[in-house]
């Protein structure tokens, strides 16, 4: 992995928020996994990298603001992406299960004198090929909630999926024109090596890089990959 120091996590803080001082986020590391590339955003305005993210909607659970956000500020559909991670959240009636959807980190961000942002990491992938091409046909181009990665597919069936009838690999698709604001209009995703995406993100960002991508190695080994 990159040379750059790993992030250590920040002493527990106690603070309370009302919910009108509290606004709360989510942010996506998305992989293009039949090639090993990370989905990172550039700011055509300035030439700044950043991983998508933005603030839930009422109601909207975080894991689905991940991906939203991820469609909206990179044009790539994503879902959530399984992994073998360490977390310390409960797992209900006793499940073994080893790789789970938990936000890889969490940082919180002062964005405002008068209320504090709380912004949650996650995981996700590219979609297959069939489930792309499905989606752009019922959503026509708009944000749609895909279906979950499957309990019992491993990496490498997964990116079986992406080969096409050449032997070679689909490349995914990346949609214009899905931000909902202005900012969003000078967004623009790009697929890197996660090992420029750690060094042009640097800070937190590049941690939870990689961070997600150990997670991805890890996985792969657990599934009997070399």
């Amino acid at each position: 992995m990159s040379s750059s120091r790993r992030l250590r996590a920040n002493p527990p803080v106690d603070k309370y928020f009302p919910s009108d001082s509290l606004v709360i986020g989510a942010g996506v590391v998305i992989f293009h996994l039949a090639t090993n590339r990370v989905v990172v955003c550039k700011d055509t305005r300035n030439d700044i990298w950043f991983l998508p993210k933005g603030r839930r909607d009422a109601s909207e659970e975080t894991g689905v603001t991940a991906i939203r956000e991820g469609f909206e500020e990179s044009g790539y559909r994503n879902r959530l992406l399984p992994l073998p991670l360490p977390h310390i959240q409960p797992r209900p009636n006793g499940d073994a299960q080893k790789c789970d959807t938990e936000p890889i980190a969490t940082r919180l961000l002062p964005v405002a004198t008068h209320y504090q942002y709380m912004l949650f990491w996650y995981a996700a992938e590219t979609l297959p090929p069939c489930i792309e091409t499905s989606l752009n046909a019922s959503a026509s181009g708009a944000f749609a909630l895909p279906p979950p990665f499957p309990a019992n597919t491993t990496l490498a069936q997964r990116v079986a999926e992406d080969q096409n009838e050449d032997g070679g690999v689909e490349e995914p698709k990346r949609h214009e024109g899905t931000g909902v604001d202005e900012d969003e209009a000078f967004y623009v995703g790009v697929l890197m090596g996660v090992e420029e995406a750690i060094e042009v993100l640097g800070g937190s960002s590049g941690d939870v890089v990689r961070r997600a991508w150990e997670g991805v190695c890890l996985r792969k080994k657990m599934e009997g990959e070399k």
